[in-house]
């Protein structure tokens, strides 16, 4: 068992049975890495709270590289800096100055007819693609450093009792955790979505998502690729070079079910001719950096993003196709935005977890989730198909936005999360 625990205005007392229980305005359930960086946030500006993590910090801090990598949007990274975690990971970050989307055929040259956002209309880099690992590494060395923040780890949230008052977790070694507010930032799945009878809308693609890390000749220069095909988009992902000096890129290949284990179970010379067969000579010759995965694609969006004493933050509220590989950072707003809430709740001495401040961070967040679930779903469907005349219409449509400077740019802000009302962490802002 590791726990990290500093001082709080309520010591931890024993309960009825015997078992420590612990005081917190926020229990985070779910310490990855929408869980942990929310956490921050909290403790960052004060707010008493504890995190439960299933994973233990040493287990974290040991991870080897695996080949998974995100994609970090400029609003995200601001919140990133504004709470002290960016420096932690600045080094092992590689920014993506251009994004170039094209539309395609495999074994054929891309469309002439192109979108291509470059980072000098906008004055910054457009995000960041940083190795999963590295950017839990980073919450881990960064958790320890606020006095406000309990760390229990590893451990799981067994059972959960909410009332008007407040609301209490049992956890999977016996201790209690009574909070006024639960954070459920655990996934998919959410048991405690599921325990508070909150539907879901779910839908299923028949595609399947296949990741990996590649090595290749040629320097990427901070380019990131989408190219549309029939089958569904790839990506190409620009990433730090690696300890060897050699130039890497992380694929997000969205392929047909039916295909999908064949093409994830080729030998290494085969996989990398058939990424060659899609992308290009761009790069030069392309060799794999580590493992694979495989992935069916779905979606999801909760009904509701609150219930009492309870906010769905991340995953547990929605999951969008990786088309446009904005999930990540669609959480990453939530927790902006519920941190926010609770904070401007805290200093008004308000109860955080009252009605009145989940219902403000439903209003804030579900709208905008939602568009991006409907354009990723439409986008997929747009895209995914080799239909003459709507090849030619996309084609075109890519071309026209690139050359109407304004609308480019309102493209370009909304893919780097600096569009609309945003909260002060996402602007850059301390909480």
């Amino acid at each position: 068992m590791v726990q990290s625990t500093s001082s709080s205005s309520t010591p931890p007392r024993a309960n009825e049975t015997g078992a420590e229980t612990l005081h917190a305005e926020v229990l985070v359930a779910g310490g990855g890495l929408v869980g942990a960086t929310l956490a921050s946030a909290l403790a960052s500006a004060g707010i008493e709270t504890v995190v439960v993590d299933q994973e233990s910090p040493d287990d974290v801090l040991k991870m080897g590289f695996d080949g998974r990598a995100s994609a970090i949007a400029a609003g995200s990274r601001h919140m990133m800096e504004a709470i002290g975690l960016w420096d932690l990971v600045a080094e092992q970050a590689q920014p993506i100055l251009d994004i170039m989307v094209t539309d395609g055929r495999i074994g054929r040259p891309k469309s002439p007819l192109h979108l291509h956002y470059d980072h000098r209309e906008v004055g910054e880099a457009m995000g960041h693609i940083v190795e999963n690992r590295v950017m839990r590494q980073g919450q881990q060395r960064l958790l320890p450093s606020f006095e406000r923040l309990t760390v229990l780890a590893p451990v799981g949230v067994e059972r959960v009792v909410r009332t008007t008052s407040h609301a209490t977790a049992t956890l999977s070694d016996g201790r209690k955790v009574r909070a006024r507010l639960i954070a459920g930032c655990d996934g998919r799945g959410s048991p405690l979505r599921q325990s508070a009878g909150i539907r879901t809308a779910r839908w299923t693609y028949d595609q399947a998502g296949i990741v990996a890390t590649l090595e290749h000749d040629a320097d990427h220069a901070g380019t990131a690729h989408e190219h549309f095909l029939p089958s569904g988009p790839f990506a190409m992902l620009p990433m730090v070079d690696g300890p060897d000096g050699a130039h890497r890129s992380s694929i997000v290949w969205t392929e047909k079910k039916r295909l999908a284990d064949h093409f994830y179970g080729l030998d290494t010379d085969a996989f990398a001719r058939e990424v060659l067969r899609r992308f290009g000579t761009d790069y030069g010759d392309v060799r794999e950096a580590g493992p694979r995965f495989k992935y069916p694609l779905s979606g999801l969006h909760a009904e509701r993003y609150i219930d009492t004493r309870l906010a769905l933050v991340g995953d547990s509220a929605h999951a969008i196709h990786p088309i446009a590989g904005q999930g990540l950072n669609l959480g990453l707003r939530d927790v902006a935005a519920l941190a926010e809430c609770i904070v401007d709740a805290r200093r008004l001495g308000l109860d955080v977890g009252n009605p009145d401040v989940l219902r403000r961070y439903q209003r804030w967040r579900r709208p905008d989730n939602l568009i991006l679930v409907a354009a990723t779903h439409t986008l997929d469907h747009l895209f995914s198909n080799d239909l003459g005349p709507v090849r030619l219409a996309r084609d075109l449509g890519l071309a026209g936005v690139n050359r109407v400077g304004p609308m480019k740019k309102l493209f370009m802000q909304h893919a780097m999360g600096t569009l609309g009302d945003l909260p002060r962490l996402i602007r850059g802002e301390p909480l």
